[in-house]
């Protein structure tokens, strides 16, 4: 009898975003629109670059990953999000709710994995540029890629397999507009430190480390962009690493606030969380698409434009 599943709840009801009554319509066509842009935007990136052989470099190999993930990562709530405001649909399987914990965490520890090895990338091309392309061989780059997703796999079942192993056998009713793993373990009828502490423990470490990863990056391109004679060159670094920067700030802000901040009321807490899971996937193919001449190229090559070849030398 001790091997029995003594989860008895085979649905859950998703309560959606607070303090939303009257606002669905609105609602609902803001986030579609923003749910379409960011499918349209970061498929058209990544198009461009397969498209383009002068952008099959480490850099924008990574920026692929990160345009796939970031398709992966808004479709993990918006479409369930969207069906609850137009058909007031709230109800969300077992199977649901574990693929949402499951693919949040997966594709959230990716994202962070992601833009670590893509500010590796930045050091080694500023700080050792004549060493650059044997260190960021194409072996080394489908093997740190590969890592983060794998490692990212094993982080999220983990985390997975402890929420669902928890008897729920009283409410259904989560208290949020899509599966995570502390509003739904309010709902288990056991104890459930154990979980808790082990999700606080992952969410904290995997950022934290990979920020100050990121962060001893950036201080040694400080100084190597210091130490350049050539202003040209001076602006070129500081351009190829704007970008990047811009979406670090984005995303460590938005984890600093949930996380961080325990005392934040929910209505500000789902504001966070809505903009890191609609808006922020939208953002970043505009983010790397404004400054970057090179991308920009090959989105006109992809739509049959003709390509300014001084404007990319500059």
């Amino acid at each position: 009898m001790g091997l029995v599943n003594h989860t008895v709840v085979t649905h859950f009801i998703l309560l959606g975003i607070p303090n939303a009554d009257g606002l669905q319509t609105i609602l609902f066509i803001t986030f579609l629109a923003f749910y379409l842009c960011t499918l349209l935007g970061n498929l058209l990136i990544f198009s461009a670059i397969l498209a383009d052989p002068r952008l099959h470099t480490p850099m924008y190999f990574f920026l692929c990953n990160l345009s796939m993930m970031d398709i992966g990562f808004s479709s993990i709530s918006t479409p369930k999000m969207l069906s609850n405001l137009w058909f007031q649909s709230r109800v969300i399987s077992l199977g649901g709710c574990m693929s949402q914990v499951f693919f949040y965490h997966f594709l959230g520890s990716t994202e962070c994995l992601l833009y670590t090895l893509m500010a590796y990338d930045r050091y080694v091309a500023i700080c050792h540029p004549l060493r650059y392309r044997l260190i960021m061989n194409w072996r080394v780059c489908a093997f740190l890629a590969a890592g983060t997703w794998i490692t990212s796999s094993f982080h999220a079942t983990i985390l997975t397999s402890l929420t669902f192993t928890l008897p729920y056998c009283g409410s259904n009713v989560v208290d949020y507009f899509f599966c995570d793993i502390f509003p739904v373990v309010k709902l288990a009828c056991a104890d459930t430190y154990v979980i808790e502490t082990m999700t606080l423990t992952n969410t904290g470490v995997v950022p934290m480390t990979c920020f100050h990863l990121i962060l001893a990056s950036y201080i040694r391109i400080i100084f190597s962009v210091l130490k350049m004679n050539s202003s040209k060159g001076r602006r070129k670094a500081a351009s190829t690493c704007a970008s990047h920067l811009t979406v670090v700030m984005l995303f460590f802000g938005q984890c600093a606030l949930i996380y961080t901040q325990p005392h934040l009321s929910k209505v500000l807490v789902t504001a966070v969380q809505i903009f890191g899971n609609v808006v922020t996937p939208m953002l970043n193919p505009v983010i790397y698409t404004l400054r970057n001449k090179e991308v920009k190229a090959a989105l006109r090559k992809l739509r049959g434009g003709q390509i300014d070849v001084r404007q990319l030398q500059e």
